[in-house]
């Protein structure tokens, strides 16, 4: 490279990969919507379309015939010479490798919109020399002409002037308005032609690059010859990607600079990045907006004087610089010291809290801690990479650098060391209060990438400060916006109103039974239904060992109805019920295998229930409603012999089959054989999960009894124990539409009126299902807030 007269060597290639062309991409995905939008608009309301464009011609055209052919005929001429003026200006330019993108762009989209069903249309442009108008207008209204032209103006537009890239732009975009005045309709396959030649010049933009991925490497040496550097040469120390183009650049005082240059992708990226941060994170978490990349490096250069002059910065800023083409200049010295290792070394550990004690207490935060941007010099820990630095910084801004130094430091020093350091220079309520910031959410990925198994270095660093100050626990500290169980609530809701969704169909004809209902009935159905959650927290409390508060989980199983019924299968209540014991306490094994307990003794005393109640009954009723079709058996049998299978011959699953589901299925064995040693605790268990069984049943008969009943309680516990059963395996959340289904068709079986059945299994719903969600959602959120879940 040649620079005013002298050869400057460059080492290293200076290219940015295609995936990191970050606006040439945004380039390419904005036409293709633009595509997608023209086509679908023209599928869709091609009639319509086409009416509003003649009512809007017969409005605006207000030129005579002779006119609008004068008009027609220099834009005619105008928009045949443009490709041609272009041409011409690449050719004088030398722009040789643009040229084949131009020619490239052009033959694809010429080609692309010649396509008819399975043939090709070519072009029949025919000179008539009588009719120069007619001529033109083969042209202006012919897709593949206008779709060429938008192709070869986006591949060379960023090589233009701006001047003449507006204007060649402008006369293209002004075939429509020419079009209405001169009272014709746009044709149709115009606005399609232009879209795609916009989308095939993306393309080949993508390809051939554009003018902001040269690196003016010139400006740059005039830059430093501005501060008496004069350069001799570049080698590329880091190419541009994801971060800067990094070059280090060698003088004539053989002294080394650092030049760091951003372009337009950069730029493009960094916005991108901050708008997520500050959609994503609260206020206090996100740095402002900074309005330019100009402002970010400004910023970043201001933050190295800053810290430089309290003799942190591991570097010095030389020179910030706008360049052309839209490139940022950053030159600092290199980074002095050398490079932190894992060592056992105490006062080097102490010397890191030290320097970070400093900075806070002139309150600079840094915001990048990681071992890569810290180095030693003489026993003095140096900062460096002051892109996240603020001044001024906030409580928050000064909590995530402990928490970030705390991961990098156990990582260099080991958590013992670590924790005791810290707490000696910022004392336990900082420590701990920093601490709640030690989880994934929390800390930024940067941080986690630069450690090994940041995951168990996070749960070592947040146990060893539990442990040396004696804290009783560290909740989590909220950093985002939303917090996760504001978003799981968020999607039980959502599920809550696509679940009730098929029942408020039904309310009208409901309504209309209501005539005949007899409230007392109704009442006692509310009040046992009620007790079935006294009976279900009893048979969780007697699992439990009773080391949760028997009151708190009667509370629990109220919001358990939400997040069962909201949930396909019921697993959101299972999840609740784990999540609740763990917070009481339980470890994360003991809790699922209580869980685990309640629901193995509830299924068996749910067919005990079922064998006793249905040998009561006798054989007189018809069960075939009840018997699924030999077509649905025998999917269920190929089903689950396929389920076999796979655990059978993919080591994976065979794997987890041993290692998680084996041991919990023995320990739950193991607590059915202890509770057969242990009466009383048994005898709490099965009572609790009969009533639950026996509950459901008593509310449907006295639905059933609420609209002039007509059938036994035996009857209508096998039909509720049966129907049950058989709705628990539909995919919808609370088994809506397959429950109904369920127990209408078995009361029906026994003999039950539709008019009788239909309203009372609506009412059941209700006093069983639909009350208790809508109090459970409160309840939910009250067990939240409570800190239960």
């Amino acid at each position: 490279m040649r620079v005013d007269g002298r050869e400057i060597v460059v080492a290293g290639s200076l290219l940015q990969p295609l995936i990191r062309r970050t606006a040439d991409i945004i380039r390419v995905v904005l036409s293709a919507i633009a595509v997608a939008i023209v086509v679908a608009g023209s599928v869709v309301t091609r009639s319509q379309w086409h009416a509003l464009e003649g009512s809007v011609s017969d409005i605006v055209g207000v030129f005579t015939p002779g006119q609008s052919n004068f008009i027609y005929l220099l834009y005619g001429v105008a928009i045949l010479a443009l490709p041609f003026a272009v041409l011409l200006g690449l050719i004088i330019g030398r722009r040789w490798k643009l040229l084949i993108g131009y020619a490239a762009s052009g033959l694809i989209a010429g080609i692309t919109l010649s396509l008819v069903a399975n043939d090709m249309s070519p072009p029949e442009w025919h000179l008539n020399p009588a009719r120069l108008d007619t001529f033109l207008a083969q042209f202006v209204d012919d897709s593949r002409w206008i779709g060429m032209l938008a192709a070869v103006l986006t591949v060379s537009g960023p090589w233009l002037p701006t001047r003449w890239r507006r204007w060649w732009w402008t006369m293209l975009l002004a075939f429509v308005p020419i079009h209405l005045v001169v009272s014709t309709v746009v044709p149709a396959r115009s606005m399609l032609g232009l879209v795609v030649g916009w989308f095939v010049g993306a393309l080949v933009v993508l390809v051939v690059g554009t003018p902001a991925l040269e690196v003016p490497l010139d400006g740059a040496v005039r830059v430093l010859a501005g501060r008496d550097l004069t350069v001799t040469g570049f080698t590329v120390v880091q190419p541009g990607g994801p971060g800067p183009l990094v070059l280090s650049a060698a003088t004539e005082d053989a002294e080394q600079v650092i030049v760091e240059l951003y372009g337009k992708n950069q730029r493009s990226a960094g916005a991108v990045r901050q708008f997520w941060r500050w959609l994503t994170f609260r206020k206090s978490e996100s740095a402002p907006f900074h309005a330019s990349m100009h402002r970010v490096v400004e910023h970043r250069a201001l933050m190295g004087i800053a810290i430089g002059d309290l003799g942190l910065a591991s570097s010095k800023p030389i020179a910030v610089s706008t360049l052309e083409r839209g490139w940022e200049l950053y030159a600092h010295s290199p980074s002095r010291g050398s490079a932190l290792a894992p060592i056992d070394d105490a006062m080097v550990a102490c010397s890191t809290w030290n320097s970070l004690k400093i900075l806070h207490s002139h309150q600079i935060s840094h915001g990048d801690l990681r071992a890569a941007e810290l180095r030693i010099e003489d026993g003095t820990i140096l900062f460096g990479g002051f892109g996240n630095a603020e001044l001024g910084a906030s409580d928050s801004h000064l909590q995530s650098d402990i928490a970030q130094l705390l991961i990098t430091s156990t990582a260099l020093f080991g958590e013992v060391r670590t924790v005791r350091t810290a707490i000696d220079r910022f004392g336990e309520d900082a420590v701990v209060a920093a601490s709640r910031r030690l989880t994934k959410s929390a800390m930024p990925a940067r941080i986690r990438k630069s450690v090994p198994d940041s995951g168990a270095v996070l749960t070592a660093t947040r146990e060893e400060v539990l442990k040396q100050t004696q804290a009783e626990q560290i909740k989590a500290e909220q950093v985002t916006r939303f917090s996760r169980n504001q978003l799981i609530q968020l999607v039980l809701l959502i599920g809550l109103v696509y679940v009730a969704y098929p029942f408020i169909s039904q309310v009208p004809t409901f309504f209309t039974q209501l005539k005949t209902l007899k409230w007392w009935w109704a009442l006692l159905g509310l009040g046992i239904s009620a007790l079935t959650y006294v009976g279900a927290a009893a048979a969780l409390w007697a699992c439990a060992s009773g080391l949760v508060k028997f009151r708190n989980l009667v509370i629990m199983q109220v919001a358990n109805t939400f997040a069962a019924t909201t949930t396909p299968a019921g697993v959101g209540g299972l999840a609740l019920s784990v999540r609740f014991l763990q917070k009481g306490g339980l470890g994360a094994v003991r809790a699922t295998a209580a869980v685990a307990l309640q629901q193995s003794v509830q299924v068996i005393t749910h067919v005990g229930l079922l064998i006793l109640f249905s040998v009561v009954a006798g054989t007189s009723a018809d069960l075939s409603h009840f018997v699924p079709g030999a077509t649905v058996l025998y999917l269920i049998a190929g089903v689950a012999l396929g389920i076999l299978g796979a655990f059978m011959f993919v080591p994976t699953l065979r794997r987890w089959l041993r290692d998680a589901v084996r041991p919990q299925i023995q320990e739950v064995f193991g607590e059915l054989s202890e509770l057969a040693r242990d009466p009383k605790r048994s005898a709490l268990i099965i009572l609790g999960c009969g009533a639950t069984t026996l509950g459901a049943a008593l509310a449907l008969w006295a639905s059933i009894e609420a609209f002039g009943g007509g059938t036994t309680f035996v009857t209508v516990t096998v039909v509720t124990m049966i129907g049950g059963t058989l709705a628990s395996a539909a995919p919808t959340p609370g088994g809506v539409g397959a429950v109904e289904a369920a127990l209408i068709g078995g009361l029906a079986a026994f003999g039950l009126a539709a008019e009788i059945a239909v309203p009372s299994v609506l009412l059941y719903r209700v006093l069983t299902c639909w009350l208790p969600v809508f109090l459970g959602w409160p309840t939910l959120r009250w067990l939240g807030r409570k800190d239960m879940i």
